[in-house]
């Protein structure tokens, strides 16, 4: 089939770490009702009662097992968020920030940024072959810098693998850091409790395995901690002030919100709440794919322990980006390839310079869907 012929029905979606798809119908259907309903609140007037951007606040605090919605902050995404928590803290000139090889270049930019401003040094803590933190090496870095903030990734979007986030917060905490997670592969596919857990700041993002549209996201900030917001502007109430609000969440959203989308990510929510996803099911899924295709001949990076669906792999003589193509063209598969804005971690997980081919399932890949591209690895290499 040539690609200007394939039809969005016929795809076989493997793009689920990037943007989850396909969305429950409810999730259309909330957005659509919002956009042609009159505006909700947003402290500047409009219906109150429905505020969609509170219903989402409470959904994501049952989630995240937090006692005070407030405390969550909605945004745009989980970049936004990222960057909120870092240029935010109220950093002093060489404070030591511990991060990972594995980390996104949401995290990594906004370090590389103050960085070159003097106002921070960053170290970076290697991963293990699947690209997990060891907590002994985590401990060994936190005992040799003594960070003022450590900042980590729950599970990695390259290889899928889980971080011990409970273990490493509290490793951090015992030397006093303040701890920030990226929960953006996590949050709506494994628990992420950051009261129980100790962090202090959760960076999320709707549209991943929260099944939410894009343009939603957000920071929670825990009651011990406070952030300077990086956007400034208006809160439609306390105008008279020059700055920001101090409480939350107004303190960090500024501006007019994206309302529907918020409408989509709270139907999301609720949907989930009523059909909780089968973790260890999926899990098991993911690694006998793994499996095959491993069979099938691809080289694939083995992870072991609690994952994501997310496999990462190449094939012998071929570049990812060709893959890719190949897969879209001949086999109506739907894939990511590259470096998967985390281009530090290749060298620990043993990957070719140009990257991977990263395939992620969902709750809804089927069996035949995954026949598919276990046969496209294996013509490949015939």
């Amino acid at each position: 089939m040539e690609s200007n012929q394939h039809q969005e029905g016929s795809m076989i979606y493997f793009n689920n770490a990037a943007t989850s798809w396909p969305k429950p119908l409810c999730v259309a259907e909330a957005v659509s009702e919002a956009i042609r309903s009159l505006p909700g609140s947003a402290n500047r007037g409009g219906l109150k009662e429905k505020d969609d951007m509170w219903a989402c606040r409470s959904h994501l605090a049952e989630l995240l097992q937090v006692t005070n919605p407030s405390r969550i902050s909605l945004g745009a995404n989980a970049t936004y968020a990222l960057n909120e928590a870092i240029q935010g803290f109220p950093f002093q000139g060489g404070d030591v920030v511990l991060t990972t090889l594995a980390e996104h270049n949401a995290v990594l930019r906004p370090l590389y940024r103050l960085e070159k401003r003097g106002i921070i040094r960053t170290v970076f803590v290697p991963v293990e072959p699947d690209g997990r933190v060891n907590p002994s090496t985590w401990w060994d870095y936190l005992e040799r810098y003594h960070p003022r903030m450590v900042v980590f990734i729950h599970a990695s979007n390259v290889t899928g693998a889980v971080n011990d986030a409970q273990t490493l917060a509290r490793l951090a905490k015992e030397r006093n850091a303040t701890v920030v997670l990226d929960a953006a592969q996590s949050l709506g596919i494994v628990p992420v409790l950051p009261e129980i857990w100790g962090i202090d700041y959760v960076a999320f993002t709707g549209h991943k395995y929260l099944l939410g549209p894009q343009g939603t996201g957000g920071l929670y900030v825990a009651q011990r901690e406070t952030v300077d917001p990086v956007y400034v502007g208006g809160t439609g109430i306390y105008s008279d002030q020059e700055e920001m609000p101090q409480e939350m969440p107004l303190r960090l959203e500024a501006g007019t919100p994206n309302e529907h989308s918020f409408a989509g990510l709270a139907a999301a929510l609720q949907w989930r709440k009523e059909n909780p996803v089968d973790g260890v099911s999926l899990q098991m899924r993911t690694e006998e794919t793994a499996n095959r295709l491993r069979r099938a001949g691809a080289k694939v990076v083995e992870v072991r322990g609690e994952r994501t669906p997310v496999i990462a792999f190449s094939i012998p003589g071929w570049d990812p980006a060709d893959v890719g193509d190949v897969f879209f063209d001949s086999y109506d598969i739907i894939c990511r390839t590259g470096l998967h804005c985390a281009p530090k971690i290749l060298s620990n997980i043993g990957a070719p310079a140009e990257g991977t081919v990263r395939v992620s399932l969902s709750r809804f890949t089927t069996e035949e869907e995954i026949d598919v591209l276990v046969t496209a690895v294996g013509e490949l290499l015939a």
